[in-house]
Order: C-alpha cells, then sequence, then structure tokens
C-alpha cells in the first residue's frame, strides 16, 4: 500500500513538473516571438487599459500569433503592477519579452523639441506651435503676459529660455516644457555667473544675458566669442557704444527685410546701440551657455572693432583707422556668399 502511495505521488511530481515546464516553454516560446512589423510604431496605451486587453489588441491586429500565454506570463512575472499609460514605440526587430519589459518600466516614448541658440521669441514661439503632440495652450497669450502665465519673474520674454534639445511624452504642454527651459536658463546662468571673471561691467546676472545674446548674434564662430566680448566691455568701459548691427535688426522688428541701411543704423529704437549708450533693455535673441561664458569671460586685449569678413569670422581692429581700412577691405567689395552674421541653424529632429 505505501509503494503505491509513494509511486502515485511520484507520478503526480512528474506530471506537475511536466505541466510546469511546457507551461514555461510556452511562456518562453509567446515571448521571444518579434512582432510582425514592417516598420516602428507607436503604439497608444490609453489611461486605465489592462495589460490583457493591450496584448488581445496585439493579437487582432495581427502582430503576434496568440496573447495567451503571454497574458499568462505578464501575470506570473508582474502580478499586481499597473499600465503606465502612454505612448511606447514599438520597433520592427521588436520581441514580446521587450514589450512587456517597456510596459513594466513604463518607458513611454519621448518626443524632441530643440530651441536653437540665436532664435528670437516670434521664432521659438513659432517652432513651439508646430512641435509634434504638444498640447498648446500658449496660442492666444500675448508675448507681453507670456511670463505672468507661465508663473515666472515677469518682464520681456527674450532670452528668457535656455537653448538646448527637450524631451516630452504626448499630452505635455507647450507651457510646461517653456518652463522648464526657463528654468535651465536660471540654472546655467548662476553656475556661469559664480564663475565670472574680476572687473565685469554688470550689475546683475540678467546683464550679462543680454551682452551674452549679442555675441551670440554676432558670430557663430567659437574661438571669437570671448573676443567679442572684450570688444563690447572694453567699449562700454570707454563709454563708447557698441554699435552692433544686430541690435538695430531687432529693434526693426518685422520691418527688417534682410537689408540694412546707414538709415536704420540712425533710426531711433530702444534696442538701436548706434543711437543708445549702453545694453539694451532686454536679450535679443537665445543665448548658449558658450556665449554666456564669452560675456562673463572676455579676452584681454586692445581691439576696439570688428567687421564681419563674409564667412561669419570678423577682422579685429585697435584703432579707427584700421578699421576702416578693413571696412574698406571687406564690405566695399563684397563677395558673392558673404554673410555677416553665422548661418541659420536648423532645429534637428
Amino acid at each position: 500500500m505505501l509503494r503505491k502511495l509513494t509511486l502515485f505521488a511520484l507520478l503526480i511530481l512528474l506530471l506537475v513538473g511536466a505541466l510546469l515546464a511546457f507551461i514555461w516553454q510556452q511562456q518562453h516560446l509567446a515571448l521571444q516571438q518579434p512582432l510582425k512589423l514592417a516598420k516602428p510604431l507607436l503604439m497608444e496605451v490609453p489611461r486605465g487599459t489592462s495589460p490583457d486587453s493591450m496584448l488581445r489588441q496585439l493579437e487582432q491586429n495581427g502582430l503576434i500569433k496568440s496573447a495567451f500565454w503571454a497574458r499568462v506570463a505578464w501575470r506570473l512575472n508582474y502580478s499586481g503592477r499597473s499600465l503606465q499609460s502612454g505612448e511606447y514605440q514599438l520597433t520592427a526587430a521588436i520581441k514580446l519579452s521587450e514589450v512587456l519589459d517597456l510596459w513594466q518600466r513604463g518607458k513611454i516614448f519621448q518626443y524632441a523639441f530643440t530651441l536653437i541658440e540665436g532664435w528670437n521669441i516670434r521664432q521659438l514661439r513659432a517652432a513651439l506651435a508646430g512641435a509634434p503632440a504638444l498640447q498648446q495652450t500658449l496660442a492666444d497669450v500675448p508675448d507681453s503676459q507670456l511670463m505672468q502665465h507661465l508663473g515666472l519673474p515677469s518682464g520681456h520674454p527674450e532670452g528668457r529660455f535656455f537653448p538646448d534639445t527637450y524631451r516630452y511624452p504626448r499630452g505635455t504642454s507647450d507651457a510646461e516644457l517653456l518652463k522648464r527651459a526657463a528654468k535651465q536658463l536660471d540654472n546655467v546662468l548662476a553656475e556661469e555667473w559664480a564663475k565670472r571673471a574680476d572687473n565685469l561691467p554688470y550689475s546683475e546676472p540678467y546683464q550679462a544675458l543680454i551682452m551674452a545674446s549679442l555675441i551670440e548674434k554676432e558670430t557663430g564662430v567659437a574661438h571669437e566669442r570671448e573676443e567679442i566680448s572684450g570688444v563690447f566691455v572694453r567699449r562700454l568701459a570707454r563709454g563708447m557704444r557698441l554699435q552692433t548691427d544686430p541690435t538695430v535688426i531687432y529693434g526693426m522688428g518685422e520691418r527688417y527685410n534682410g537689408k540694412l541701411t546707414r538709415a536704420h543704423l540712425r533710426e531711433p529704437t530702444p534696442y538701436n546701440t548706434y543711437q543708445i549708450d549702453g545694453l539694451p533693455p532686454t536679450p535679443i535673441a537665445l543665448a548658449s551657455r558658450a556665449a554666456i561664458h564669452a560675456a562673463l569671460h572676455p579676452k584681454e586685449g586692445n581691439s576696439l572693432f570688428f567687421v564681419a569678413k563674409g564667412d561669419g569670422s570678423h577682422r579685429f581692429s585697435d584703432t579707427l583707422d584700421a578699421h576702416n581700412r578693413a571696412v574698406r577691405e571687406f564690405q566695399l567689395s563684397r563677395r558673392a556668399d558673404y554673410r555677416s552674421t553665422p548661418a541659420p541653424k536648423q532645429q534637428t529632429p
């Protein structure tokens, strides 16, 4: 009798073992199957959706053979874990096990939006309005109320956001993204201000940001930034006007058509540094960390003038006579592809 019971128990154990092995094998086969995708797919998981229903959807869409064993695998391995809503990117070679891992970790697809150094607020807002999957809440908010609407320190929004690439999931608002960019600028400006050189003509970081925006618009040549900063700082120290063309262009606003004349240089606007003393009242563009650093670390020297050579770089001069010779050399016989400012930068995907 005891032997029969022992044999029966052994048989039960063997059957249970065989069943467990079968379940493990079926799970393994189900999870190792690649999704039938010809190209990457963004799959949306609505709020409150269960893993079971999402797996059934994969089956109904013909992306997997059967959802049964995948559902068993989720219940055995991720029991009690919720499925975070959002979009998940499924690649052409992805396996079902990797899909479950994405869901379990809540690795939601992130879109990218890049703020380009040198952009003004009009360019920034136009690009922001076209950003994919971004909830638009600022379309009717004028520039004059933008900072207040964002709950940020009041003032003109020009130059108050840090140029960088920001990633966000679908449903993020344009206001949320701008708040991040404003906070990032505050952090960068504070870091650079803490390491600034001595004897600078700025009483507060905001003035350094204004200077950085001028440097940003004057050159995209990396090694020139500190040199241009040095020219501007020396001019301020001597009571000379900055006389930088980008401020004239900015003051003209949408009236600027690509051509700058002597009449424009004489036109009184709050930003025209041919007509005003010192810095303009606000930044004129988004300034990169490199431009901010240059504003706070001007290169020592004697140059007080510079003129665009037509390739994005400049000729620096210590005296007005030398500057006038450079103007005749580079301005009066311009090359066909002449440009006085940096080449425009494009947003990266």
